[in-house]
């Protein structure tokens, strides 16, 4: 007899996260046919306007694993390599012996050794992740910056390496998609977004998920609060954004119930095929940008429970805005959940992020809603 979901459970562990001190969040869990959404606390602070279970959101680097898919889509077509070298497609992007040796695969698996270009598009994240010296003044410098993807690429290609090509443990890098979007556009004539939007979004049906063209998210949403570290003190509302700092790296706007949508149909081999989905689950050792180190495919990466098997998605933040999205590996248990506070832990005098009652609560509210 199939168990149902424990909506109890999920009621309690969303609203703790609330009570921890995360504004708002939303949540879908599907276990087979069986679907519970929740929502707690917040979209608006100043109002009090609830935030609800369909809510447009900034998903970040959820992103990554839709242009992952447009690009293994590519391979299957045969107009991209996986194993080719990029400079035999963007050789002005990647010039030299690097292009010759940085293959489609490093980019989509953060093995290429190129830099991360953030720090330098925001000179005051210098020093990112080393927190301590950084400062959160630049993201109200660039709300409405209208970035050029090239240039963006030109200061990760430009800046020291952070490994050789193909080497481990990865380091995760935006630099890598914005070069994989650049190469969609080279082999398909059209841009990243487009070819995304077609090949991906509208093929998996996802009515509420778009690339945004401006810095508005539309429909119903939340404000988006950035804390950066006790630094922004209230948290200020970075809703308003032109999202051409990240592009197909993280742009992509979403719901939650489109989320679940889309991983549970590329996990049944629907967006990509079986060889597709197989070379985008084997994975290497990566550090993120937290600077733990994380198991990661191609565009995908698994949490593991105890004795439960695998759960393959992806995680994503935006300057005010989180989500994480995760489908165990037969397809029938997901979790998508959205939150509105961003970088909420304090640091200490090394730099070092503090613990925080919200780190705790969205722990157990992943464990209970992938695991009951």
């Amino acid at each position: 007899m199939k168990r149902p979901l424990d909506c109890a459970a999920l009621n309690a562990a969303v609203e703790n996260v609330h009570r921890a001190g995360m504004p708002g969040l939303f949540a879908e869990v599907r276990d087979g046919d069986q679907v519970w959404r929740g929502a707690a606390g917040v979209a608006d602070v100043a109002t009090g306007r609830p935030v609800t279970a369909g809510m447009r959101h900034r998903v970040g680097s959820i992103t990554k694993t839709f242009t992952a898919a447009a690009v293994l889509q590519q391979v299957e077509s045969g107009r991209i390599g996986l194993d080719t070298p990029i400079g035999r497609y963007l050789p002005k992007l990647v010039p030299g012996e690097r292009g010759a040796a940085i293959t489609v695969r490093m980019l989509l698996n953060h093995t290429s050794g190129l830099a991360e270009y953030l720090p330098y598009a925001y000179p005051s994240l210098k020093a990112f992740p080393a927190l301590a010296d950084t400062g959160p003044q630049s993201l109200d410098d660039h709300r409405f910056t209208r970035f050029d993807p090239a240039e963006l690429i030109g200061m990760g290609v430009t800046a020291p390496a952070v490994g050789t090509p193909g080497g481990t443990p990865g380091v995760y890098s935006n630099t890598n998609y914005l070069l994989l979007g650049e190469l969609l556009e080279q082999v398909t004539g059209t841009t990243a977004e487009q070819c995304i939007t077609r090949n991906v979004i509208e093929r998996a049906g996802l009515r509420d998920t778009e690339l945004p063209s401006g810095p508005y998210v539309d429909g119903p949403h939340s404000q988006l609060y950035e804390a950066w570290f006790g630094m922004i003190d209230p948290p200020r509302d970075y809703s308003v954004y032109d999202m051409s700092w990240v592009g197909p790296a993280a742009s992509l706007i979403s719901t939650v119930t489109d989320l679940n949508r889309f991983f549970g149909m590329l996990l049944a081999g629907e967006i990509v095929g079986p060889s597709s989905l197989a070379q985008m689950q084997l994975t290497v050792p990566v550090v993120s940008q937290e600077g733990r180190t994380i198991d990661y495919g191609l565009g995908l990466h698994p949490m593991d429970g105890p004795g439960q098997g695998a759960f393959w998605g992806h995680g994503g933040t935006v300057w005010g805005g989180g989500a994480l999205a995760m489908t165990r590996a037969d397809g029938k248990r997901q979790v998508s959940v959205a939150v509105n506070l961003q970088r909420w832990n304090r640091i200490d005098s090394s730099g070092k992020p503090q613990p925080h009652p919200v780190d705790d609560a969205l722990a157990t509210l992943y464990r209970v809603a992938m695991y009951g």
